[in-house]
């Protein structure tokens, strides 16, 4: 294990990290709110701290290799959730403990957008900007953003890139690694800018649009309103909101390449995609047929503009709230919440399992019927018309069992610290499938729970981020051999 590499490379991401706290101290100039010295302080703290990793290494000249990608990647998002807590700790307007800040601060990068704070529209706009571009940068990963900037990194860098998207999607779309990455940020940004313009347009103030954009595009979730995108109670703000959110619930390579070859259908031709269109289509239905059913709503307009919103909402991990759905007819609550298991696609800024994974496995358990049936048979599986490797197919089922053991463990301690079954049960998975809102005790935000689940909810926000696979890595006995 090369561990200088790795205090080289994390200290060369806080020092670009510390430049994130300078936008903040812009917002806070503009509106006169006297908290910029806040962002200040992390500012200079966050940068010491990057020159202090990254000095004595500074002249070592090593490749990646795996082992040393997987630790940069987890002691980064781990390091980074600390010093983005900076600025939510000594801020006197929000009067936070470190486990709040620290759970706030881990909810944010990994988009999870769980919150732990109350009075969201009396904070100062520095404050609500600053956990808006927490999610915004983890959204795209900001691993991915330094391997775009920063060929300082030395030697190759892939490693790095496949550690932080641990998914299945990994296809590089241009020759350099660099350039991918570019690719996907200029994507990202691109979205960002037309939300921001769909939301100003349609009635935000340039400030709410700006931070509206950021959470939308990473599916991220936080607001700087209590009532979440409900505060403004406008169908324009939640159609723009739900393309949005069904855009970057798509796989970014699949953006590129209908971009590159300037051809719509290429999205049609997509198994993940229209298995994702379906998904969302069939849900949709069934919680809009329910409530009309139950009556909740006087107005069939109504039930059709709530049942788009928040089944495209849960079913893409963003957790914007246009209404209460935790008080909707019993099934319909469980019904989402099962949906954001599935998740958005590989390759997007979502969590959940993946609908790829989803679709691979049916596919799987298909062909093990149709075997039963006809036992000398061959039955290939294939995606997108092309024949699945086995060593594919072993790594989902791999995944996956590892996914509902790390539930199941989250789940029991979660219950065991004294939360109740229903709010510990919608706490892990939303933290798990980095959606945010959950049931119970934790419907509107989870400042009631305590902070032994706080914590143990925050490892499930990372679990989830980094798929499993990367963060369970480090507990495998061999990893650490030299």
């Amino acid at each position: 294990m090369h561990f200088s590499i790795v205090f080289k490379t994390i200290g060369i991401l806080l020092i670009v990290f510390s430049v994130t706290t300078l936008p903040p101290i812009i917002v806070d100039l503009i509106y006169d709110e006297q908290e910029y010295k806040t962002f200040v302080i992390a500012f200079f703290l966050t940068l010491l701290s990057g020159l202090i990793l990254w000095l004595p290494f500074s002249s070592k000249k090593e490749d990646f290799r795996i082992r040393e990608s997987v630790l940069v990647v987890v002691s980064f998002w781990f390091v980074l959730s600390l010093f983005a807590t900076i600025p939510l700790l000594i801020s006197d307007s929000l009067k936070m403990s470190f486990i709040d800040a620290f759970f706030e601060s881990m909810s944010g990068l990994t988009t999870t957008g769980a919150t732990v704070i109350s009075g969201l529209d009396h904070l100062p706009k520095s404050i609500l900007y600053y956990r808006q571009q927490l999610q915004w940068l983890g959204g795209m990963g900001i691993i991915v953003l330094a391997v775009a900037v920063l060929p300082m990194l030395g030697a190759s860098s892939m490693n790095l890139y496949h550690a932080e998207f641990s998914g299945i999607s990994k296809q590089r779309l241009t020759p350099k690694l660099t350039e991918t990455a570019k690719v996907l940020w200029i994507i990202y940004i691109i979205f960002t800018i037309f939300c921001t313009m769909g939301y100003y347009l349609a009635g935000m103030s340039l400030f709410d649009a700006i931070c509206h954009s950021y959470s939308t595009v990473a599916i991220g979730g936080f607001s700087t309103h209590d009532l979440s995108i409900g505060f403004f109670n406008s169908a324009v703000i939640e159609s723009i909101a739900i393309l949005f959110m069904f855009l970057s619930g798509i796989n970014f390579s699949l953006h590129f390449l209908v971009w590159k070859n300037n051809l719509f259908s290429t999205y049609i031709k997509d198994s993940e995609f229209k298995t994702y269109l379906f998904i969302l289509f069939i849900t949709t239905a069934i919680v809009f047929v329910t409530l009309i059913n139950n009556n909740y709503y006087d107005l069939t307009s109504e039930s059709l503009r709530h049942s788009i919103f928040q089944t495209v909402s849960i079913a893409t991990t963003t957790g914007f709230i246009s209404d209460d759905f935790s008080t909707w007819p019993l099934i319909l609550p469980l019904l989402l919440i099962f949906v954001s298991f599935i998740g958005a696609c590989a390759g997007s800024t979502g969590g959940g399992i993946k609908v790829v994974r989803i679709l691979l496995m049916f596919k799987l358990a298909t062909k093990e019927i149709k075997k039963f049936i006809h036992p000398n048979a061959y039955i290939n599986i294939k995606f997108n018309k092309k024949s699945v490797p086995e060593d594919i197919l072993v790594s989902i089922l791999g995944f996956f069992l590892l996914y509902i053991i790390s539930f199941t463990v989250i789940l029991i301690s979660i219950i065991f610290t004294g939360v109740d079954q229903i709010s510990a049960f919608s706490a892990t998975a939303a933290a798990i499938n980095n959606l945010g809102p959950g049931l119970g005790e934790v419907a509107i935000n989870y400042n009631g729970i305590n902070d032994i689940s706080k914590l143990i909810l925050s490892f499930a926000m990372l679990l989830g981020r980094l798929e499993i696979l990367t963060l369970i890595a480090l507990f495998y006995r061999a990893f650490w051999r030299f």
